[in-house]
């Protein structure tokens, strides 16, 4: 009997081995991304967090913080500059998976994150027959604020200084010192303060 996908194609002995390696990998990141949510996530001390999501090969610079409850996608897509706070409770993908992937996630320096920000690099394409996965980079440059429960969908780059407002679902490029608010998020305003040099505060104890 023909061992067949999940659109009943027939399959050849090399695509089911390299379905049966996919299967193996993605299990195992399901595992780490598992422990990553609902073990480390939860310890409220940000040096055993920074330590463990460093030893999932997420990068993260000097001075930087996760708050408590994140969720974590593909750690090793993730890069996050120095003096960076992400609030708790966010969501950070980094998926980079498919052949020819674009996708990844890219944090810069001195950026602020919210807590309850959800930020996706990977998505369907609605358009094609099979519901297609879809990996774009995001890459938020330094010293963009991005208010609670903002989302930001796969394939955005927010310029630097740029501000998110709360609750906004942002679809497009943000250009640099630009504000942006609503659903989808519009420009409604520009940063007045153009030499940014600031350095954000401390993050919350045991959180």
């Amino acid at each position: 009997m023909p061992i067949t996908d999940k659109d009943g194609n027939k399959l050849s002995i090399s695509q089911i081995i390299e379905k049966v390696l996919i299967r193996i990998k993605t299990v195992h990141l399901e595992l780490v991304t598992g422990l990553l949510w609902w073990l480390v996530g939860y310890v409220p001390s940000h040096a055993f967090r920074k330590f463990c999501y460093r030893l999932s090969g997420m990068k993260i610079a000097r001075k930087s913080t996760i708050h408590m409850g994140a969720r974590i996608y593909y750690p090793k897509g993730i890069e996050i500059g120095e003096g960076t706070l992400i609030g708790e409770k966010s969501t950070l993908d980094g998926r980079k998976q498919l052949k020819n992937s674009r996708g990844g996630l890219k944090i810069g320096n001195h950026v602020d994150i919210a807590s309850d920000v959800m930020i996706w690099t990977s998505q369907h394409d609605i358009h094609s027959e099979n519901m297609a996965t879809v990996e774009e980079k995001v890459t938020i440059e330094d010293y963009v604020f991005i208010g609670p429960r903002s989302i930001i969908l796969p394939g955005v780059t927010i310029g630097r200084g740029a501000i998110i407002a709360a609750g906004s679902v942002v679809t497009k490029d943000v250009e640099s010192m630009k504000i942006v608010a609503g659903v989808p998020a519009k420009e409604i305003g520009d940063r007045k303060g153009k030499n940014l040099h600031y350095r954000l505060g401390r993050p919350r104890l045991f959180q």
